[in-house]
């Protein structure tokens, strides 16, 4: 059970008092060096998307169809039991989200955390670092880069567990023949940020 989980079943007296507990909670934490993954949530024109870092860097990108509360759980159980909602230490990763979505960022400037992800995967999402705000590349051209050519299928699914899209963009991946593909944020958000990129 998560810090957070702890803080459901409390009821809302006051939002106000609750928000500056919270904050206090995760400020102590920090501190004392037992905040072991921190997140938020923001607003974005592809959904309300949840951030996660550990002391290493950012660690989960996560669109709301994926689940929040699962991913959250996911991140309990794979990286530490230690999750708490600590928006402080994502401010940067926020601000530059906003300032992508507003036509004002073609790349991202975050230490990474990209321990979610091994072997031919990790190859596959260090590439996608590389494919340029705007462009595309296949997924036989992406599994040719990551040193597997035969490895298609491979890519579609590194791209599909991609913990970090936006960040790391496997939106720009698409089918041989131009189609978008899959996309874990769903059709609408692939062909939103194709669409922002191409603008």
């Amino acid at each position: 059970m998560t810090v957070s989980e702890l803080f459901a079943d409390l009821p809302e007296i006051d939002p106000a008092t609750t928000a500056r507990l919270r904050a206090r909670l995760a400020g102590a934490a920090e501190r004392d060096g037992v905040l072991d993954v921190a997140y938020r949530t923001v607003d974005s024109p592809v959904g309300e998307l949840l951030l996660a870092a550990t002391d290493a860097g950012l660690v989960r990108v996560a669109f709301a169809r994926q689940d929040h509360d699962a991913v959250l759980a996911n991140l309990a159980e794979v990286v530490s039991p230690r999750v708490l909602r600590a928006p402080g230490r994502l401010d940067e990763a926020a601000r530059q989200l906003g300032e992508y979505f507003e036509g004002r960022r073609r790349s991202f400037d975050l230490p990474l955390d990209f321990r979610l992800s091994r072997g031919f995967r990790l190859a596959v999402l260090q590439h996608l670092a590389e494919i340029g705000y705007g462009r595309t590349e296949s997924y036989a051209e992406v599994a040719t880069a990551a040193g597997s050519p035969r490895a298609v299928r491979a890519v579609g699914t590194a791209c599909a567990t991609n913990p970090l899209p936006l960040v790391v963009p496997c939106h720009r991946v698409v089918r041989s023949d131009g189609s978008f593909g899959g996309y874990a944020g769903g059709p609408e958000a692939k062909h939103h940020l194709l669409s922002l990129e191409a603008a």
